[in-house]
């Protein structure tokens, strides 16, 4: 078997809560502007169009509970999100039988050079250099959906130094998870350790250094993330 040139780096793991078990990480989707007043706020239309999506670095997850600020920025922004975590995949995925892929839920951010994002979207370019940057998706530990079931509704929310920044409920996606899964389907081969990052709701807004950001939803705990 041939040699590599240089160690091969280490698959991204999160840990699974209550065990000493790691969930690995193959890919992250993300969608954009998945709840309607998020929509509005980011100058979109809140009817259901048809869903875009964009990715991070299965990296850039990072379960340590500090964000450091990222370079070539001056506006960062947070996005609380539910991540959702593929045990299995496959192409052409019927809604119908969306779910029994789904392994488990965590807590997650979907931090946005704001300024960079901007920029790119002016220009028509790819979105990577905005959203895709070292640390850029803080995250809580994965329960899996045999402990949780499978969360239709339930509150998720965000503040900032202790002040409710964002506040939604999970039945108020636009896109429903079976339905992400099955349009991601028909464009990728989903497969074990895909995660996908399902939008945010209103009340997205920019953080500082020394700022400390609680995300919380509903049966999966709080996220607790230090900007440093």
């Amino acid at each position: 078997m041939p040699a590599h040139v240089f160690a091969p780096p280490a698959v991204p793991c999160l840990p699974v809560v209550g065990t000493d078990a790691m969930f690995p990480v193959r890919r992250v989707f993300c969608i954009g502007r998945n709840y309607a007043a998020h929509a509005v706020e980011m100058g979109g239309d809140p009817d259901r169009e048809p869903p875009f999506f964009f990715q991070k670095n299965p990296d850039n997850l990072d379960p340590s509970g500090r964000f450091p600020y990222p370079p070539e920025s001056s506006d960062v922004h947070h996005e609380v999100e539910l991540a959702v975590m593929l045990g299995s995949g496959g192409t052409d995925i019927p809604v119908d039988e969306a779910m029994r892929h789904v392994w488990g839920y965590a807590v997650a951010l979907d931090m946005t050079r704001r300024d960079r994002q901007a920029e790119a979207k002016k220009a028509g370019r790819p979105w990577e250099v905005g959203k895709a940057f070292e640390h850029s998706a803080p995250v809580g530990p994965v329960h899996p959906a045999s402990a949780t079931g499978h969360p239709q509704a339930g509150r998720i929310a965000l503040t900032v130094n202790g002040e409710l920044r964002q506040e939604g409920d999970l039945n108020q996606m636009i896109w429903k998870v079976p339905e992400m899964i099955a349009v991601l389907s028909r464009h990728f081969a989903l497969a074990a350790g895909d995660v996908i990052l399902t939008g945010t709701p209103a009340g997205v807004g920019a953080v500082v250094r020394g700022d400390v950001m609680e995300a919380h939803i509903d049966g999966l705990g709080a996220l607790r993330v230090e900007v440093v």
